[in-house]
């Protein structure tokens, strides 16, 4: 059974900094991409940020500008650097890993989330 195992999360005061980290089995992080998802109580699940497996990135507007997404291909860790943090950014955090649509390939992972309180 692969894992996806998350990192970082924890407490943080308006406008300050966490990295969340992602660790991946290597025959997933050598392959595919991953995405970061959060979810806020009483909300649903959505999408954060995505890389591919080529580095290539992609964001939600709302966190333009001051979250980015990064991967290590030597530690198989892709990491969610979360800059100018405001209180809507609470949320469970999970990275996740599915198969390309339209691929041979089906499976998809999710981390056990990490917690992330923006909160003075």
């Amino acid at each position: 059974q692969e894992q996806l195992v998350e990192s970082g999360g924890g407490l943080v005061q308006p406008g300050g900094s966490l990295r969340l980290s992602c660790l991946a089995p290597q025959s997933i992080f050598s392959t595919f991409g991953i995405d970061w998802y959060r979810q806020a109580p009483g909300k649903q699940r959505e999408l954060v940020a995505g890389i591919t497996a080529g580095g290539s990135t992609n964001y939600t507007d709302f966190v333009k500008g001051r979250f980015t997404i990064s991967r290590d291909n030597a530690k198989n860790t892709v990491y969610l650097q979360m800059d100018s943090l405001k209180p809507e950014d609470t949320a469970v955090y999970y990275c996740n890993a599915a198969a390309p649509p339209g691929t041979k390939y089906d499976f998809e992972y999710w981390g056990q989330g990490t917690q992330v309180t923006v909160s003075s």
